[in-house]
């Protein structure tokens, strides 16, 4: 990005003073803060992982909570944390959550050239942490989803600089600690990387693998943990569930009806991912934009799929708004994201369990707009041929000329004009 242009996009990348950064500051501290006076143990998802692991060194099974949704690898990463104190717990997981979405904005920006300090930096990350409503409830949550928001643009970037074993290394990583990123191998299968997907899918079932033989129920994960996500019938978990599988049934839409929409809209946007990378546009939003609609698809499918986890893609997609052609020009991009503004009371769902429809609406208003701008070869659109025929001139005009020298005289030397006289009253 040029700092030279005249447009608010050369201004935007001008190095930012020192207020907005302490008003950045200011609003991530708070939310740390404020995380760590609400929970005693870093938020109530994280403690479910930790539990799970002192599950496992009292000599249980981690899986014996149904609520445990993650890979064996994840039981042994979160061991260590079992030996810190709650209190210390309470600000360091918020603080770990808010370091990797940080993370995952400076590398959404580098990857779209746009400088860490310039005031695009701090506003965008100040907008995140304020109006969108997610961000604050990850930090709350404590949810492990943050390592996926921070790998994924980690690895997009490192896509974009043509090192794709590293980021299967780094996709691989997350997986192993959730299982969230695992759709980005599509990505992989569309570039023919095949080393790279070699890594994205060795590192968690190696390390899964590992893990397993040492649990006392090696196959829980695929024994308990899948059939309840394949079943989905936890009522505590529906109902606050964004998918358009768990949000229709609600609605008093049957299931398979619902279940065939939902895959229906997956499906196309798998196909317009593929779409957008056959593009062969260079420049970093095509990995971007196909990375993101593929995580998007299966989110509309996916058991479960909560608001935060619109975290993993819409930072990738927010740091490119000053790229030409990115779909974040596109209106229909901020209108799905109203329902998330924070501070926003909307009737009839104003309780917690009815927070699904508003994420839905933002989830499906999403995916869709990306569908269609990566169907339409994202931003790079051919300028269409006019299809009018060429004015016809008649005959008696065409001999015309405006007023002034002519055509055939332009060249020719003129008579000199006798100057005017100037008339004089007196």
């Amino acid at each position: 990005m040029s700092e030279h242009k005249s447009d608010i996009s050369g201004w935007l990348v001008r190095r930012a003073s020192w207020h907005l950064w302490v008003a950045l500051g200011a609003v991530l501290v708070a939310l740390v803060a404020r995380t760590a006076r609400l929970t005693s143990n870093g938020g109530m998802d994280n403690a479910i992982v930790v539990r799970a692991a002192r599950v496992w060194l009292a000599g249980g099974s981690p899986y014996d909570d149904p609520h445990f949704l993650y890979l064996p690898s994840a039981v042994v990463a979160a061991a260590p944390w079992t030996a810190v104190p709650r209190g210390a717990l309470s600000v360091l997981v918020p603080l770990m959550v808010t370091g990797c979405l940080v993370g995952g904005w400076v590398c959404a920006l580098r990857l779209h050239g746009v400088p860490p300090r310039s005031r695009f930096a701090a506003l965008g990350l100040i907008g995140l942490a304020v109006g969108f409503a997610p961000f604050a409830h990850l930090v709350l949550l404590g949810n492990w989803t943050a390592t996926a928001a921070l790998a994924l643009p980690l690895a997009v970037l490192l896509v974009g600089r043509g090192r794709w074993v590293a980021a299967g290394l780094v996709l691989g990583a997350a997986v192993a600690l959730k299982p969230l990123l695992a759709p980005v191998g599509l990505l992989f299968v569309f570039a023919r990387r095949w080393r790279g997907l070699a890594w994205l899918a060795g590192v968690p079932a190696a390390t899964s693998a590992g893990a397993a033989l040492l649990l006392p129920d090696p196959a829980g994960f695929f024994t308990r943990t899948l059939p309840f996500l394949l079943r989905g019938d936890d009522g505590f978990v529906r109902l606050y569930e964004a998918s358009p599988l768990a949000v229709l049934p609600r609605m008093g839409v049957p299931g398979v009806w619902a279940a065939l929409l939902a895959f229906a809209m997956a499906a196309a946007g798998v196909a317009c991912a593929y779409r957008r990378w056959r593009a062969g546009d260079a420049g970093p939003l095509r990995p971007a934009e196909t990375a993101a609609l593929l995580m998007l698809s299966a989110f509309l499918v996916s058991r479960p799929s909560y608001d935060h986890y619109l975290l993993v893609v819409v930072p990738l997609l927010l740091a490119g708004a000053l790229q030409e052609g990115a779909v974040t020009r596109r209106p229909w991009f901020w209108l799905a994201l109203v329902p998330q503004l924070r501070g926003v009371t909307w009737p009839y769902l104003e309780a917690g369990e009815r927070r699904a429809f508003r994420d839905a609406v933002t989830l499906c208003v999403l995916a869709m707009t990306l569908a269609v701008h990566c169907r339409r070869g994202g931003g790079d659109r051919p300028v269409r041929r006019s299809r009018t025929r060429p004015l016809e001139v008649d005959a008696g005009v065409r001999g015309w000329q405006p007023p002034g020298p002519r055509a055939d005289t332009l060249g020719a030397e003129q008579e000199p004009r006798p100057p005017a006289t100037r008339f004089d009253p007196a």
